[in-house]
């Protein structure tokens, strides 16, 4: 059984940072791909970063400059660091990973920028 945990998310004030982690464990023989994305209540979920297996990195245009995403291949662990942050960066956040038998996916960690 393949488990996602992410961690990192909170509250923080317009401009600030934060560095959300999700933890990959269990049973997985090779990672395609990692990224994470975002929803809104009432939003469709939409990608906000990917890493690929390569090392190969692309950001959805809102986020370009502001995140970063890399990751700790002996750890099975990718992290999303985020700076600048906006009040429309406002969402729960979810981490995934594809891999050869499918794509599994974390519970979300709410991430919420305000004053």
């Amino acid at each position: 059984q393949v488990q996602l945990v992410e961690s990192g998310g909170g509250l923080v004030q317009p401009g600030g940072s934060l560095r959300l982690s999700c933890a990959v464990s269990g049973s997985i023989f090779s990672i395609d791909a990692m990224g994470w994305h975002r929803q809104d209540p009432g939003k469709q979920r939409e990608l906000v970063a990917v890493i690929i297996r390569s090392g190969f990195t692309n950001y959805a245009d809102s986020v370009k400059g502001r995140f970063t995403i890399s990751r700790d291949s002996a750890k099975n662990t990718v992290y999303l660091q985020m700076n600048s942050l906006k009040p429309e960066d406002t969402a729960v956040y979810y981490c995934s990973v594809r891999t050869g038998a499918g794509t599994y996916w974390g519970q979300g960690t709410q991430v919420t920028v305000s004053s």
